[in-house]
């Protein structure tokens, strides 16, 4: 099957039968990227990441036959189906990023389904989707993704550290959850690794790579951030909001 949780798989199969309803020929492949495709995966804090390829922009008519399908299954009472973001990108924007042309519809987590922006982590995730997809439906993305460049791939992790988590920080409040800190933690700890390899990682591969890296004192941040939540944990607001500050600089010296 297509991974190792039966719960997951079920969901997987609902969706790509509800895609493929939907768009008939217009959809290329269904591919699912992030944590499950990299091996992250955390049952109790991960969610599932969906790409649709489509041969063109969608019409109208098919975006609303697709927000009611994705209102369907959400409904559904299965527990990851309402743990499913995702877009739908015609190949043209698959095959590389193009920020002038970068509104796409889109599934947030929240389950709303409407067009949305794709920053510059596309560029990111791209890069991820091409190496490391799991594939529902059509083929290897690697004959739909262009190979990104590790100059390219730094420089999108500088937009996102400019973008996000520089001073002054947008909706600081998030901080106040720990569930935020390890993923605030984990996302440095990938962006130091971008920055540093010119390639994307998993988090527990960028995560592993820092312990042994970065000056000891931050270790056990990090470790905790791995280990959330499946061991009880201090809050670490401070700890983070340092390790943030820290990265930026990293960035900005690494030549933003």
């Amino acid at each position: 099957m297509y991974t190792p949780y039966p719960e997951v798989n079920k969901v997987l199969v609902l969706l790509l039968k509800g895609v493929r309803s939907v768009l008939g020929s217009n959809l290329v492949g269904l591919y699912i990227h992030g944590s499950l495709a990299a091996g992250d995966f955390e049952p109790a804090r991960s969610d599932i990441d969906f790409v649709a390829a489509t041969t063109l922009e969608l019409p109208l008519a098919l975006l609303l036959d697709l927000r009611a399908m994705h209102a369907h299954l959400t409904s559904s009472g299965l527990h990851w189906a309402r743990e499913m973001e995702g877009s739908y990108l015609p190949l043209s924007a698959l095959r590389s990023y193009d920020p002038i042309h970068n509104i796409h519809p889109a599934l947030r987590v929240d389950g709303s389904f409407e067009l949305d922006g794709h920053g510059s982590d596309w560029i990111i995730q791209l890069s991820l989707l091409r190496e490391h997809a799991i594939v529902l439906a059509g083929p290897n993305p690697r004959e739909l993704i262009d190979p990104v460049e590790p100059e390219d791939l730094r420089q999108a992790v500088r937009g996102i550290l400019r973008e996000w988590w520089s001073q002054p920080l947008p909706q600081p409040e998030r901080f106040a959850s720990r569930h935020y800190q390890s993923y605030a933690v984990l996302t440095m700890c990938r962006a130091l690794y971008t920055l540093n390899y010119g390639r994307a990682s998993s988090k527990s591969e960028a995560a592993g790579w820092a312990i042994q890296t970065l000056e000891p004192g931050r270790s056990g941040l990090i470790q905790r951030a791995l280990a959330w939540p499946r061991e009880p944990q201090p809050d670490e607001l401070q700890a983070t909001l340092d390790f943030v500050e820290y990265t930026v600089q990293r960035s900005q010296k690494s030549g933003a």
